[in-house]
């Protein structure tokens, strides 16, 4: 069963974080629209020392991650905050064998998104 964490025990010690500058450089984009992307769920952020900062693995090339947005509305549907929704993609899940985020990154859409979905029975 998943367990809450403070946001900040959920990450990895070696877990790479891109100011909101360095994601509007990687993807080619003005600042104003990352901003615009984290507020419509396409990216996730957390404010790590004061500062917004957003996982690496948002990232898929040179765009956000695609299944990010669609799996973020199951966890806010589920009853999640954004918050509770980023700590739950970060956190280690034993039926996954990983992060669901890592789980995503992967591929696995359905498979994540199916266990966001029991979250909310």
């Amino acid at each position: 069963m998943w367990q809450s964490l403070p946001v900040v025990e959920a990450f990895s010690a070696d877990q790479v974080w891109l100011t909101v500058p360095d994601v509007a450089q990687r993807l080619g984009v003005p600042i104003g629209r990352v901003h615009r992307l984290i507020e419509d769920h396409h990216l996730i952020e957390v404010k790590r020392d004061g500062v917004r900062k957003i996982p690496v693995e948002a990232i898929s090339g040179d765009e956000p991650l695609p299944s990010l947005r669609g799996t973020i509305l199951v966890l806010l549907d589920a009853g999640f905050s954004i918050d509770g929704a980023v700590e739950w993609l970060f956190t280690q899940n034993e039926i996954l064998g990983t992060t669901p985020m890592l789980a995503l990154a992967a591929g696995k859409k359905a498979e994540i998104r199916r266990l966001a979905q029991a979250l909310a029975l």
